[in-house]
């Protein structure tokens, strides 16, 4: 399993009695806030600008058609996230979903051909490769984003904030 970690650093950034205050705090919403928005990206990925985290063009499909979407709800409708007092998982629960996040090579077994449809044509080959179409990530949007959420979180916890935390 791979991961992403944010760590936010307030250290000496906030006075010694608001750290205090914020160390019994319950994080749970702002990762359940963190995670809204990265699932909301990779919805948006599949949905719309069929591009990578790191704003990289999925490479076209064959058929011409939009790129995971056409046949691909099993993969968007399985995008979800986990939330809990320290960290956020989120991610595809779809079990193919990492074929379209890393790529692969379909290879026959036995040494034969592959066989599939294909534009309603019977398509035969020894091994097919699917590139990589990474949904799953955090861009710099993202990142922005859950600045942002983490900054509202913040300032709805410590009173007295000001224009200190940017």
């Amino acid at each position: 399993m791979s991961g992403i970690s944010i760590v936010v650093e307030i250290d000496g950034v906030l006075p010694v009695d608001m750290l205090e205050r914020l160390a019994g705090a319950d994080t749970t919403p702002l990762m359940t806030d963190i995670g809204a928005v990265l699932e909301s990206s990779m919805r948006e990925r599949v949905e719309d600008t069929k591009t990578g985290p790191d704003g990289t063009p999925w490479a076209p499909n064959r058929a011409g058609t939009s790129t995971l979407l056409e046949t691909g709800r099993h993969l968007r409708d399985s995008f979800a996230f986990i939330a809990s007092q320290d960290q956020v998982l989120a991610g595809a629960s779809w079990e193919y979903a990492h074929v379209h996040q890393d790529g692969a090579v379909i290879k026959a077994k036995d040494g034969g051909r592959l066989s599939f449809l294909m534009g309603g044509k019977r398509v035969f080959a020894k091994k097919v490769t699917i590139p990589a179409r990474p949904f799953a990530g955090i861009s710099t949007d993202d990142e922005s984003e859950i600045q942002r959420v983490t900054r509202e979180w913040l300032q709805s916890h410590i009173s007295g904030l000001g224009e200190g935390l940017q």
